[in-house]
Protein backbone atom coordinates (compact mmCIF):
# COMPACT_ATOMS: atom_id res chain seq x y z
CA UNK A 1 0.00 0.00 0.00
CA UNK A 2 1.25 3.44 -1.12
CA UNK A 3 0.97 6.87 0.90
CA UNK A 4 0.64 8.25 -2.81
CA UNK A 5 -2.32 6.39 -3.27
CA UNK A 6 -5.97 6.55 -3.60
CA UNK A 7 -6.38 3.27 -1.70
CA UNK A 8 -4.07 4.54 1.28
CA UNK A 9 -4.67 8.15 1.38
CA UNK A 10 -8.75 7.74 1.15
CA UNK A 11 -9.19 3.98 1.86
CA UNK A 12 -6.50 3.33 5.27
CA UNK A 13 -6.22 6.47 6.56
CA UNK A 14 -9.26 8.09 7.28
CA UNK A 15 -10.88 5.32 9.48
CA UNK A 16 -6.59 4.85 11.35
CA UNK A 17 -7.14 8.18 12.16
CA UNK A 18 -10.57 8.05 13.44
CA UNK A 19 -9.74 5.01 15.30
CA UNK A 20 -6.13 6.44 16.55
CA UNK A 21 -7.78 9.19 18.48
CA UNK A 22 -11.44 7.58 19.35
CA UNK A 23 -9.17 4.98 21.54
CA UNK A 24 -7.99 7.38 24.23
CA UNK A 25 -7.15 4.49 26.55
CA UNK A 26 -3.24 3.73 26.08
CA UNK A 27 -3.46 -0.20 25.51
CA UNK A 28 -6.49 0.32 23.14
CA UNK A 29 -4.61 2.86 21.41
CA UNK A 30 -1.36 0.79 20.59
CA UNK A 31 -3.34 -2.44 20.18
CA UNK A 32 -5.34 -0.31 17.31
CA UNK A 33 -2.27 1.06 16.20
CA UNK A 34 -0.50 -2.00 15.90
CA UNK A 35 -2.91 -3.83 14.29
CA UNK A 36 -3.28 -1.27 11.69
CA UNK A 37 -0.25 -1.29 11.12
CA UNK A 38 0.08 -4.56 10.38
CA UNK A 39 -2.90 -5.13 8.41
CA UNK A 40 -0.83 -2.39 6.04
CA UNK A 41 2.45 -4.37 6.26
CA UNK A 42 0.44 -7.42 5.06
CA UNK A 43 -1.85 -5.59 2.15
CA UNK A 44 1.55 -6.48 0.43
CA UNK A 45 1.85 -9.81 0.43
CA UNK A 46 0.19 -11.17 3.96
CA UNK A 47 2.88 -13.89 3.68
CA UNK A 48 6.05 -12.27 5.10
CA UNK A 49 3.88 -10.66 8.14
CA UNK A 50 5.04 -13.15 10.34
CA UNK A 51 8.66 -12.80 9.26
CA UNK A 52 8.20 -9.24 10.72
CA UNK A 53 6.37 -10.69 13.70
CA UNK A 54 9.09 -13.01 14.22
CA UNK A 55 12.01 -10.40 14.21
CA UNK A 56 9.86 -8.36 16.45
CA UNK A 57 9.43 -10.99 19.41
CA UNK A 58 13.01 -12.50 19.09
CA UNK A 59 14.34 -9.13 20.09
CA UNK A 60 11.58 -8.11 22.63
CA UNK A 61 12.33 -11.46 24.47
CA UNK A 62 15.95 -10.92 24.18
CA UNK A 63 15.92 -7.12 25.13
CA UNK A 64 14.07 -8.40 28.49
CA UNK A 65 16.37 -11.08 28.86
CA UNK A 66 19.45 -8.79 29.24
CA UNK A 67 17.92 -6.84 31.49
CA UNK A 68 17.86 -9.37 33.88
CA UNK A 69 21.08 -10.45 34.34
CA UNK A 70 24.69 -9.07 34.98
CA UNK A 71 26.90 -12.00 33.84
CA UNK A 72 28.55 -9.97 30.99
CA UNK A 73 29.47 -13.77 28.88
CA UNK A 74 25.88 -14.44 28.93
CA UNK A 75 24.73 -10.97 27.93
CA UNK A 76 26.88 -10.97 24.91
CA UNK A 77 25.41 -14.19 24.12
CA UNK A 78 22.09 -12.99 23.85
CA UNK A 79 23.09 -10.41 21.84
CA UNK A 80 25.01 -12.08 19.67
CA UNK A 81 22.14 -14.74 19.01
CA UNK A 82 19.67 -11.79 18.90
CA UNK A 83 21.72 -9.84 15.75
CA UNK A 84 22.16 -13.39 14.58
CA UNK A 85 18.82 -14.16 13.82
CA UNK A 86 18.00 -10.82 12.23
CA UNK A 87 20.72 -10.83 10.44
CA UNK A 88 20.50 -14.21 9.29
CA UNK A 89 16.94 -13.26 8.22
CA UNK A 90 18.24 -10.12 6.05
CA UNK A 91 20.97 -11.68 5.14
CA UNK A 92 19.16 -14.77 3.20
CA UNK A 93 15.95 -12.68 1.54
CA UNK A 94 18.32 -9.70 0.96
CA UNK A 95 21.16 -11.27 -0.18
CA UNK A 96 20.97 -15.02 -0.76
CA UNK A 97 20.53 -14.81 -4.69
CA UNK A 98 23.18 -11.86 -4.96
CA UNK A 99 25.75 -14.21 -3.58
CA UNK A 100 25.32 -17.35 -5.77
CA UNK A 101 24.27 -14.89 -8.96
CA UNK A 102 28.13 -13.90 -8.15
CA UNK A 103 30.05 -16.84 -7.03
CA UNK A 104 28.83 -18.62 -10.51
CA UNK A 105 29.72 -15.71 -12.34
CA UNK A 106 33.18 -15.88 -10.92
CA UNK A 107 33.45 -19.37 -11.56
CA UNK A 108 32.58 -18.76 -15.06
CA UNK A 109 35.33 -16.42 -15.32
CA UNK A 110 38.07 -18.47 -13.73
CA UNK A 111 36.37 -21.81 -15.74
CA UNK A 112 35.90 -23.56 -12.60
CA UNK A 113 32.98 -25.97 -12.93
CA UNK A 114 30.82 -23.51 -10.63
CA UNK A 115 27.17 -24.30 -11.31
CA UNK A 116 24.59 -23.59 -8.23
CA UNK A 117 20.86 -22.87 -8.33
CA UNK A 118 19.56 -19.47 -9.37
CA UNK A 119 17.72 -18.57 -6.03
CA UNK A 120 14.98 -16.60 -6.84
CA UNK A 121 13.66 -15.15 -3.59
CA UNK A 122 11.29 -12.30 -3.39
CA UNK A 123 12.94 -9.19 -1.08
CA UNK A 124 10.11 -8.53 1.44
CA UNK A 125 9.45 -4.66 1.42
CA UNK A 126 10.89 -2.90 4.27
CA UNK A 127 13.04 -5.58 5.63
CA UNK A 128 16.24 -3.95 5.68
CA UNK A 129 14.41 -0.47 8.17
CA UNK A 130 12.47 -2.69 10.60
CA UNK A 131 15.88 -5.42 10.85
CA UNK A 132 17.98 -2.00 11.92
CA UNK A 133 15.30 -0.43 13.42
CA UNK A 134 14.61 -4.00 16.42
CA UNK A 135 18.50 -4.36 16.22
CA UNK A 136 19.16 -0.84 17.17
CA UNK A 137 16.80 -1.40 20.66
CA UNK A 138 18.81 -4.70 21.46
CA UNK A 139 22.32 -2.93 21.22
CA UNK A 140 21.30 0.13 23.40
CA UNK A 141 19.80 -2.07 25.47
CA UNK A 142 23.00 -4.62 25.77
CA UNK A 143 24.78 -1.25 25.66
CA UNK A 144 22.92 -0.37 29.15
CA UNK A 145 21.49 2.85 27.03
CA UNK A 146 17.79 2.12 26.82
CA UNK A 147 15.52 0.33 29.78
CA UNK A 148 13.59 -2.08 27.62
CA UNK A 149 9.92 -1.67 27.52
CA UNK A 150 7.79 -4.52 29.47
CA UNK A 151 4.75 -3.17 27.59
CA UNK A 152 4.54 -5.53 24.52
CA UNK A 153 2.11 -3.33 22.56
CA UNK A 154 4.68 -0.16 23.34
CA UNK A 155 7.35 -2.32 21.78
CA UNK A 156 5.26 -3.74 18.89
CA UNK A 157 4.06 -0.50 17.74
CA UNK A 158 7.46 0.97 18.41
CA UNK A 159 8.29 -1.51 15.50
CA UNK A 160 5.21 -1.71 13.38
CA UNK A 161 4.44 2.00 13.15
CA UNK A 162 3.32 2.49 9.76
CA UNK A 163 4.62 5.80 8.78
CA UNK A 164 8.14 4.38 9.05
CA UNK A 165 7.57 0.73 8.55
CA UNK A 166 8.39 0.57 4.97
CA UNK A 167 11.24 2.74 4.73
CA UNK A 168 11.92 4.67 7.71
CA UNK A 169 13.25 7.30 9.13
CA UNK A 170 15.41 4.45 10.82
CA UNK A 171 13.70 5.82 14.25
CA UNK A 172 15.56 4.54 17.74
CA UNK A 173 13.31 3.86 20.83
CA UNK A 174 14.82 6.32 22.46
CA UNK A 175 13.42 8.79 20.33
CA UNK A 176 9.79 7.30 20.98
CA UNK A 177 9.68 5.67 24.32
CA UNK A 178 8.22 8.71 26.07
CA UNK A 179 5.47 9.12 23.15
CA UNK A 180 4.48 5.33 23.86
CA UNK A 181 4.94 5.51 27.56
CA UNK A 182 2.22 8.44 27.74
CA UNK A 183 0.25 8.84 24.48
CA UNK A 184 -1.13 12.12 23.52
CA UNK A 185 -4.86 12.58 24.60
CA UNK A 186 -6.10 14.05 21.33
CA UNK A 187 -5.27 15.49 18.20
CA UNK A 188 -4.43 19.79 18.87
CA UNK A 189 -5.14 22.11 15.55
CA UNK A 190 -1.37 22.73 15.85
CA UNK A 191 -0.14 19.12 15.60
CA UNK A 192 -3.23 18.67 12.06
CA UNK A 193 -2.22 21.42 10.87
CA UNK A 194 1.96 20.60 10.69
CA UNK A 195 0.90 17.32 9.94
CA UNK A 196 -0.97 18.18 6.75
CA UNK A 197 1.48 20.55 6.22
CA UNK A 198 4.41 17.99 6.07
CA UNK A 199 2.18 15.79 4.07
CA UNK A 200 0.96 18.05 1.72
CA UNK A 201 4.70 18.98 0.83
CA UNK A 202 5.89 15.36 0.32
CA UNK A 203 2.65 14.99 -1.95
CA UNK A 204 3.77 17.54 -4.03
CA UNK A 205 7.50 16.28 -4.16
CA UNK A 206 6.59 13.06 -5.22
CA UNK A 207 3.85 13.34 -7.20
CA UNK A 208 4.78 16.33 -9.06
CA UNK A 209 8.56 16.64 -9.07
CA UNK A 210 9.70 12.98 -8.89
CA UNK A 211 7.27 10.97 -11.07
CA UNK A 212 7.35 14.09 -13.42
CA UNK A 213 11.02 13.06 -13.94
CA UNK A 214 11.09 9.84 -13.92
CA UNK A 215 10.23 9.17 -18.08
CA UNK A 216 12.68 11.62 -18.90
CA UNK A 217 15.70 9.50 -16.53
CA UNK A 218 14.17 6.34 -17.68
CA UNK A 219 14.35 7.16 -21.09
CA UNK A 220 17.87 8.26 -20.83
CA UNK A 221 19.54 5.05 -18.73
CA UNK A 222 17.82 3.10 -21.21
CA UNK A 223 19.80 4.37 -24.04
CA UNK A 224 23.09 5.07 -22.04
CA UNK A 225 25.14 4.04 -25.34
CA UNK A 226 23.57 6.94 -27.24
CA UNK A 227 24.29 9.38 -24.52
CA UNK A 228 27.06 12.42 -25.15
CA UNK A 229 28.57 15.13 -23.25
CA UNK A 230 25.22 16.98 -22.33
CA UNK A 231 22.67 14.25 -22.83
CA UNK A 232 24.84 12.17 -19.78
CA UNK A 233 25.03 15.05 -17.51
CA UNK A 234 21.46 15.32 -17.88
CA UNK A 235 20.52 11.69 -16.84
CA UNK A 236 22.93 12.54 -14.15
CA UNK A 237 21.18 15.79 -12.87
CA UNK A 238 17.66 14.00 -13.63
CA UNK A 239 18.13 11.47 -11.74
CA UNK A 240 19.99 13.21 -8.73
CA UNK A 241 16.93 15.27 -8.63
CA UNK A 242 14.46 12.73 -9.12
CA UNK A 243 15.97 10.55 -5.84
CA UNK A 244 16.09 13.77 -3.73
CA UNK A 245 12.71 14.70 -3.99
CA UNK A 246 11.39 11.10 -4.32
CA UNK A 247 13.10 10.30 -0.77
CA UNK A 248 12.77 13.84 0.28
CA UNK A 249 8.69 13.48 -0.35
CA UNK A 250 8.78 9.91 1.29
CA UNK A 251 10.57 11.27 4.66
CA UNK A 252 8.01 14.51 4.71
CA UNK A 253 5.04 12.66 4.34
CA UNK A 254 5.97 9.99 6.79
CA UNK A 255 6.26 12.84 9.52
CA UNK A 256 3.42 13.92 8.42
CA UNK A 257 1.73 10.76 9.16
CA UNK A 258 3.46 10.60 12.61
CA UNK A 259 2.12 13.98 13.45
CA UNK A 260 -1.33 13.34 12.69
CA UNK A 261 -1.43 10.19 14.78
CA UNK A 262 0.35 11.35 17.64
CA UNK A 263 3.99 10.88 17.62
CA UNK A 264 7.16 12.90 16.16
CA UNK A 265 9.72 11.79 14.46
CA UNK A 266 13.67 12.43 14.48
CA UNK A 267 14.49 14.97 10.57
CA UNK A 268 15.65 12.68 8.00
CA UNK A 269 16.71 14.57 5.60
CA UNK A 270 18.29 18.30 5.78
CA UNK A 271 19.02 19.68 2.34
CA UNK A 272 22.04 17.32 1.12
CA UNK A 273 22.81 19.15 -1.84
CA UNK A 274 23.88 22.25 0.15
CA UNK A 275 26.45 20.39 1.59
CA UNK A 276 29.87 21.65 1.70
CA UNK A 277 32.15 18.40 1.78
CA UNK A 278 30.80 14.62 1.51
CA UNK A 279 30.85 14.31 5.41
CA UNK A 280 28.19 17.34 5.91
CA UNK A 281 26.13 15.47 3.07
CA UNK A 282 26.72 12.42 4.83
CA UNK A 283 24.94 14.22 7.94
CA UNK A 284 22.25 15.41 5.71
CA UNK A 285 21.21 12.58 3.52
CA UNK A 286 18.63 10.25 5.29
CA UNK A 287 20.21 11.24 8.70
CA UNK A 288 18.89 8.42 10.39
CA UNK A 289 20.61 5.87 8.26
CA UNK A 290 23.65 7.72 8.69
CA UNK A 291 23.63 8.04 12.06
CA UNK A 292 22.87 3.99 12.60
CA UNK A 293 26.21 3.17 10.74
CA UNK A 294 27.82 5.51 12.50
CA UNK A 295 27.25 4.69 16.33
CA UNK A 296 26.74 0.76 15.93
CA UNK A 297 29.64 0.55 12.83
CA UNK A 298 31.64 3.05 12.56
CA UNK A 299 32.44 4.01 16.32
CA UNK A 300 32.81 0.59 16.96
CA UNK A 301 35.52 -0.35 14.69
CA UNK A 302 37.69 2.40 16.33
CA UNK A 303 36.02 5.21 14.68
CA UNK A 304 38.63 8.42 14.47
CA UNK A 305 40.51 7.30 17.32
CA UNK A 306 43.41 5.07 16.02
CA UNK A 307 44.82 7.50 13.21
CA UNK A 308 44.25 8.82 9.63
CA UNK A 309 45.17 5.01 8.22
CA UNK A 310 42.47 3.17 10.49
CA UNK A 311 40.38 6.13 10.26
CA UNK A 312 40.31 5.45 6.44
CA UNK A 313 39.60 1.92 6.43
CA UNK A 314 37.15 2.07 8.82
CA UNK A 315 34.96 4.87 6.69
CA UNK A 316 35.39 2.47 3.66
CA UNK A 317 34.57 -0.75 5.31
CA UNK A 318 31.81 1.07 6.97
CA UNK A 319 30.07 2.64 3.55
CA UNK A 320 30.89 -0.82 1.71
CA UNK A 321 28.29 -2.22 4.25
CA UNK A 322 26.00 0.97 4.07
CA UNK A 323 25.80 0.61 -0.42
CA UNK A 324 25.14 -3.38 0.13
CA UNK A 325 22.65 -1.97 2.67
CA UNK A 326 20.96 -0.46 -0.38
CA UNK A 327 20.52 -3.36 -2.62
CA UNK A 328 22.36 -6.82 -3.33
CA UNK A 329 24.34 -5.58 -6.71
CA UNK A 330 27.18 -4.43 -7.45
CA UNK A 331 26.59 -0.86 -8.30
CA UNK A 332 25.51 -0.78 -4.74
CA UNK A 333 28.72 -2.15 -3.10
CA UNK A 334 30.42 -0.26 -5.56
CA UNK A 335 28.60 3.56 -4.94
CA UNK A 336 29.55 3.04 -1.17
CA UNK A 337 32.95 1.88 -2.05
CA UNK A 338 33.05 5.13 -3.46
CA UNK A 339 31.50 7.31 -0.84
CA UNK A 340 33.61 5.59 1.58
CA UNK A 341 37.20 6.95 -0.43
CA UNK A 342 35.96 10.24 -0.45
CA UNK A 343 35.25 10.29 3.24
CA UNK A 344 38.38 9.52 3.74
CA UNK A 345 40.07 11.73 1.39
CA UNK A 346 38.25 14.28 2.60
CA UNK A 347 39.69 13.45 6.25
CA UNK A 348 42.71 13.29 5.29
CA UNK A 349 42.57 16.16 3.41
CA UNK A 350 41.25 18.03 6.32
CA UNK A 351 43.96 17.00 8.69
CA UNK A 352 46.65 18.05 6.96
CA UNK A 353 44.89 21.40 6.40
CA UNK A 354 44.70 21.39 2.61
CA UNK A 355 40.64 21.67 2.23
CA UNK A 356 39.85 25.01 0.24
CA UNK A 357 37.87 27.74 2.14
CA UNK A 358 35.60 28.91 -0.67
CA UNK A 359 32.19 27.86 0.40
CA UNK A 360 30.97 28.31 -3.32
CA UNK A 361 33.40 25.79 -4.19
CA UNK A 362 33.44 22.92 -1.99
CA UNK A 363 29.74 22.95 -2.71
CA UNK A 364 29.84 22.69 -6.49
CA UNK A 365 32.80 19.95 -6.12
CA UNK A 366 31.03 18.17 -3.19
CA UNK A 367 27.59 18.25 -5.62
CA UNK A 368 29.21 17.06 -8.54
CA UNK A 369 31.13 13.59 -6.78
CA UNK A 370 27.49 13.28 -4.94
CA UNK A 371 25.92 13.12 -8.63
CA UNK A 372 28.34 11.15 -10.71
CA UNK A 373 28.11 9.04 -7.52
CA UNK A 374 24.13 8.81 -8.18
CA UNK A 375 24.81 7.33 -11.71
CA UNK A 376 26.16 4.07 -10.41
CA UNK A 377 23.57 3.97 -7.57
CA UNK A 378 21.22 3.90 -10.65
CA UNK A 379 22.16 2.43 -13.25
CA UNK A 380 21.23 -1.26 -13.99
CA UNK A 381 24.81 -2.48 -13.99
CA UNK A 382 27.95 -1.14 -13.84
CA UNK A 383 28.79 -1.45 -18.01
CA UNK A 384 25.76 1.21 -17.98
CA UNK A 385 27.23 3.04 -15.26
CA UNK A 386 30.51 3.19 -16.89
CA UNK A 387 29.38 4.26 -20.16
CA UNK A 388 27.36 7.13 -18.95
CA UNK A 389 30.11 8.48 -16.78
CA UNK A 390 32.71 8.35 -19.09
CA UNK A 391 30.76 10.07 -21.55
CA UNK A 392 30.11 12.76 -18.75
CA UNK A 393 33.85 13.29 -18.86
CA UNK A 394 33.59 13.72 -22.79
CA UNK A 395 34.91 10.11 -24.18
CA UNK A 396 31.35 10.18 -25.73
CA UNK A 397 32.06 13.40 -27.72
CA UNK A 398 29.23 16.46 -28.08
CA UNK A 399 25.56 15.40 -28.80
CA UNK A 400 24.32 15.52 -32.42
CA UNK A 401 20.92 17.59 -32.87
CA UNK A 402 18.75 14.74 -32.81
CA UNK A 403 19.64 13.32 -29.76
CA UNK A 404 19.21 16.41 -27.94
CA UNK A 405 16.15 16.73 -29.83
CA UNK A 406 15.17 13.20 -28.63
CA UNK A 407 16.25 13.03 -25.23
CA UNK A 408 16.26 17.17 -24.22
CA UNK A 409 12.66 18.18 -24.79
CA UNK A 410 12.27 22.03 -23.71
CA UNK A 411 9.99 20.73 -20.37
CA UNK A 412 12.54 18.71 -19.21
CA UNK A 413 15.76 21.27 -19.31
CA UNK A 414 13.12 23.78 -17.81
CA UNK A 415 12.48 21.51 -15.15
CA UNK A 416 16.06 20.60 -14.49
CA UNK A 417 17.15 24.26 -14.26
CA UNK A 418 14.56 25.27 -11.78
CA UNK A 419 14.80 22.60 -9.69
CA UNK A 420 18.40 23.07 -9.85
CA UNK A 421 18.02 26.37 -8.34
CA UNK A 422 15.72 25.38 -5.88
CA UNK A 423 17.76 22.78 -4.06
CA UNK A 424 20.51 25.14 -3.81
CA UNK A 425 18.70 28.13 -2.79
CA UNK A 426 15.13 27.13 -1.28
CA UNK A 427 14.54 26.29 2.95
CA UNK A 428 14.16 22.54 3.28
CA UNK A 429 10.69 21.43 4.99
CA UNK A 430 11.61 21.46 8.19
CA UNK A 431 12.48 25.23 8.17
CA UNK A 432 9.45 26.72 7.05
CA UNK A 433 7.19 27.26 10.20
CA UNK A 434 3.52 26.25 9.56
CA UNK A 435 0.73 28.17 10.91
CA UNK A 436 -2.64 26.84 11.32
CA UNK A 437 -4.21 30.00 8.90
CA UNK A 438 -6.29 30.63 6.46
CA UNK A 439 -3.50 31.51 3.79
CA UNK A 440 -1.19 28.30 4.85
CA UNK A 441 -4.01 25.80 5.03
CA UNK A 442 -5.31 27.05 1.10
CA UNK A 443 -1.99 26.93 -0.32
CA UNK A 444 -1.32 23.43 0.65
CA UNK A 445 -4.25 22.63 0.18
CA UNK A 446 -4.47 23.51 -3.16
CA UNK A 447 -0.86 22.12 -3.72
CA UNK A 448 -1.97 18.64 -2.07
CA UNK A 449 -4.97 18.80 -4.48
CA UNK A 450 -3.14 19.11 -7.52
CA UNK A 451 -0.57 16.51 -6.39
CA UNK A 452 -3.56 14.12 -5.76
CA UNK A 453 -5.14 14.09 -9.02
CA UNK A 454 -2.16 13.34 -11.25
CA UNK A 455 -2.06 10.16 -9.19
CA UNK A 456 -3.28 7.54 -11.47
CA UNK A 457 -1.02 4.25 -11.73
CA UNK A 458 1.19 5.09 -8.32
CA UNK A 459 4.96 4.33 -8.37
CA UNK A 460 6.36 3.22 -5.63
CA UNK A 461 8.98 5.53 -3.89
CA UNK A 462 12.43 4.42 -5.07
CA UNK A 463 13.90 3.42 -1.10
CA UNK A 464 10.71 1.19 -1.03
CA UNK A 465 12.88 -1.57 -2.92
CA UNK A 466 15.90 -1.06 0.23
Amino acid sequence: MLFNSYLFLFGFLPPVLVGCWALRQKNLRLAFLTLSSWFFYAWWDWRFLPLMLSTTMVDYVAALALQHTDDERRRRLLLIGSLSINLSLLGYFKYAGFFVGSLNGIGRALGAPVDLPDLHILLPIGISFYTFNSMSYTIDVFRRRVTPTKHLLEYTTFVALFPHLIAGPIVRFTDLAEQLRRPRPSLTSKAASVGLFFLACGLTKKLLIADQLNPYVDRLFAHSGDLGFLTSWAAAFGYSLQLYFDFSGYSDMAVGLAWLIGFRFPQNFNSPFKAQNISDFWRRWHMSLSAWFRDYLFIPLGGSRRGPARTTINLVLTMFLAGLWHGAAWTFVVWGLFHGVLLGTHGLLRKLGLTPSSVFFNRAVTFLFVVAAFVIFRAPDLGTAGTILSSMLGFGGLDHAGALHTFLPARFLILLGALLVFVHAAPNTWQIRARPRIVYGLATGTAAAIAIMTIASPHPFIYFQF
